[in-house]
């Protein structure tokens, strides 16, 4: 069950030539692939790229319809693979996955695609993940593309120039016979337009064709001394055709201004917030039209010489706006510029940071900094300007003001040192498991087999197991990669000393942990103890359906468990706990596994399903039954503040955020007690945790009924009276203590 549907959004699909689209990126580059004759899409979902696979999964029937053959891929690997069928057969092909961590899992396929070259057009849709909210390592897709030899597009975050970089990327690839990556960043994604739509087209060449058809061209084959000449053929038959090609169809974009002795250099990504920053200088109107002259890169890489000594040639100087570092494109216009003999001055990264997002306030003071060198009086048009100095001005008054009058027996203060004191008194906020989520109790059983046994080393993995290193669990040492978290222990395989225990998803066994984790931990006859916590889906993703899915799906084939591929591969000490909330029961498997004598890998299956994804089936179901009127019961959990002890071990082994503090109303217990709010889905972990930690017996379940019959209500008059009889006298003894 993927985090949405987009059932309804893909019927737009369907649309014609000359009719308007609408809707946001993803679902844009949907319609490119269809409008551009793809015969193959693949990829692996992942910020910020998940949508597309999900569109495209919602939207088979059409993908059927138009003979398009869509692979759900295991890895990115597999998708990368995948663009195969574009080698020998002029068969257009797309996959897509998530920014360098993707990029770095495919990279022995995408070296190989990219050395022998492809005859038919192949796509790479790089989702960019870069910048603050990102979830990964802070790297560029550039640097693969220079590596390879594959072309890289970062087109404006448009939707039209996002639909004709696809069209463009397939015959860039044809033309050149290399494969095209495409980056979109996160606001590229998920930005919302309108276009002039295309007809959809089916495939020139099908895959059926192709089939019934075998090519084979032993040049093709990345095989010495085949590979020795590939090298060549990129710089001297691929290159230039690729260059020749980006000229004549302009695929970079030239936008003039009437400030011409200065210009811009913008990678097409960046081109919107660079555009909000000129015109917060008052250097662009509302319609992006642009006083200085500006050169957008919709290609990044190869950079076209010509283009750029054509655009700096006779320029006081020119501000390259590159996000991210190292400065590949600073270092190779530098170079281009030096060679041609153009004396016109390169500012970027001086004036710019190296590293980080290039958001709008970013650019605003670089290109204010460039200006104030190169053409000063540019800044004086607007009256925002005059107001930021005055702004400006003031803040440094205060500064002033602060340091010459310190306060009493205290050191001077600045504004800066009061927000920095601000930072340490206001908690972060990091990102953490779900209420009710499967996977804490499982945290908190570690962590209470660590009290007892001591700390152990602990290798985590990517996935929603990897909050465990924050507050309240503060577990795990490292973690590498999808799918790596048992391989990353692989070093620990130490005799006589503590077991090292690692820790990796479902979703990551299937992506790379069966072989490189289990298989290699078999072989190796690895002593430690590997934890795979099986959530029923991909959940960190979107909860996306895997091989041990439990639910039916008439796409692909689920319901294979993990249980059975692990013995597949040698694994003798095992164990499946088939309710994770069993705190209790996690606690006794986990130290048996760190205390047993049994050789080889000691491997445990933590089975229940991921809850925010059980809240999207049950939710629904629930709510319909409610209003038919049929009886439904929904289990809710609670503290009772008379016997809660106040100790809040609770929160500190469980850390639900649906648990909180109250006062306890009690004017003898001056400690607040915990108390379960409104977020409660009823999992009863909670409850599991105090039992397993010997804790105060404060929680319980209430069963709250809709639709009740008559002998529900009867039960609950009957209820009430009792429960309001205690109250009563509980009321009366708290009030002669307080008189």
């Amino acid at each position: 069950m993927a985090e949405r549907s987009f059932k309804k959004e893909v019927e737009q699909l369907r649309i014609g030539a000359g009719e308007e689209f609408r809707g946001e990126g993803i679902l844009a580059i949907t319609k490119a692939l269809l409008q551009s004759g793809v015969a193959y899409v693949g990829g692996y979902q992942g910020s910020p790229i998940s949508h597309l696979i999900d569109v495209l999964s919602d939207a088979n029937d059409i993908l059927e319809e138009l003979g398009v053959h869509l692979e759900t891929s295991a890895s990115e690997a597999t998708a990368a693979a995948t663009l195969a069928a574009s080698v020998m057969y002029p068969v257009r092909g797309a996959v897509a996955w998530k920014s360098t961590v993707g990029t770095n899992v495919a990279s022995d396929a995408l070296a190989n695609l990219a050395s022998g070259g492809v005859t038919g057009g192949a796509v790479v849709i790089v989702g960019e993940d870069y910048g603050e909210g990102s979830s990964i390592m802070q790297e560029r897709t550039h640097a693969f593309a220079m590596k390879s030899q594959m072309w890289l597009l970062d087109p404006r975050p448009n939707l039209e120039t996002m639909v004709k970089s696809v069209e463009d990327a397939f015959e860039l690839s044809e033309a050149s016979n290399t494969p095209v990556m495409m980056q979109v960043r996160v606001r590229a994604c998920h930005v919302h337009g309108r276009f002039i739509a295309k007809d959809n087209k089916r495939p020139a060449y099908t895959l059926a064709q192709a089939m019934e058809s075998p090519r084979r061209d032993v040049n093709r084959i990345v095989l010495p001394p085949a590979a020795y000449v590939h090298e060549h053929e990129k710089i001297k038959t691929r290159w230039p055709a690729a260059v020749e090609f980006i000229k004549s169809r302009k695929l970079n974009e030239l936008f003039d201004g009437d400030m011409q002795n200065i210009g811009l250099i913008v990678q097409g990504g960046v081109y919107n917030n660079a555009i909000r920053a000129l015109q917060l200088l008052g250097l662009a109107d509302h319609f992006g039209n642009s006083r200085i002259p500006l050169y957008v890169m919709n290609v990044v890489y190869p950079v076209i010489d010509s283009e750029i000594i054509g655009f700096c040639r006779g320029k006081k100087a020119v501000l390259l706006l590159e996000e991210g570092q190292p400065d590949y494109l600073e270092q190779n216009i530098h170079a281009i510029l030096r060679k041609a003999d153009v004396p016109t001055p390169l500012w970027g990264k001086n004036v710019l940071p190296m590293a980080g997002e290039y958001t709008t306030t970013v650019l605003r003071s670089g290109v204010e900094a460039f200006l104030k060198e190169w053409k000063a009086e540019a800044l004086h048009a607007h009256r925002a300007v005059a107001a930021d100095a005055a702004a400006q001005a003031a803040r440094d008054q205060l500064e002033i003001t602060e340091v010459s009058r310190p306060r009493p027996a205290e050191q001077p203060i600045t504004l800066h040192k009061r927000i920095a004191d601000l930072a340490k008194v206001v908690p972060q906020r990091p990102a953490g498991l779900c209420t009710g989520c499967p996977e804490r109790p499982i945290f908190t059983a570690i962590t209470l087999v660590q009290e007892k046994l001591g700390e152990h080393h602990i290798s985590c993995d990517i996935g929603c197991h990897l909050f465990s290193i924050l507050p309240p669990f503060n577990l795990g040492a490292t973690t590498m990669g999808y799918g790596l978290g048992a391989a990353s222990s692989a070093a620990f395989n130490v005799k006589g000393a503590k077991r090292a225990i690692s820790i990796m998803g479902d979703g990551g066994f299937w992506h790379n942990g069966l072989t490189s984790g289990i298989g290699n931990a078999v072989f190796n006859k690895y002593d430690g103890v590997i934890v795979i916590v099986d959530n029923y889906y991909s959940s960190a993703t979107g909860g996306q359906d895997i091989l041990s899915s439990r639910a039916p799906n008439a796409m692909r084939v689920t319901n294979n468990p993990i249980e059975a591929a692990v013995r597949g591969v040698g694994v003798e000490w095992l164990r499946v706990i088939d309710r994770t909330y069993d705190v209790n029961r996690v606690h006794a498997i986990l130290e048996e596994a760190l205390t047993t004598d049994a050789a080889g890998p000691k491997v445990i299956i933590a089975q229940s399903e991921c809850m925010l994804n059980k809240q999207r089936r049950v939710k629904p179901a629930f709510n319909k039954a409610v209003k038919e009127g049929r009886r439904v019961v929904k289990e809710r959990f609670g503290v009772d503040a008379d016997v809660c002890s106040g100790d809040h071990a609770c929160i500190r082994l469980s850390g639900c955020p649906s648990l909180s503090l109250k006062d306890s109303g009690d004017p003898l217990k001056v400690d607040p007690v915990a108390a379960v709010d409104n977020t409660c889905v009823g999992c009863g972990n909670c409850g599991e945790v105090a039992d397993a930690a010997v804790l105060c017996p404060s929680f319980y379940r209430a069963d709250i009924v809709h639709n009740p019959t008559k002998w529900d209500r009867y039960a609950a008059r009957a209820r009430s009276a009792v429960i309001g009889f205690l109250q009563r006298r509980r009321a009366a003894r708290l009030a002669r203590y307080t008189l």
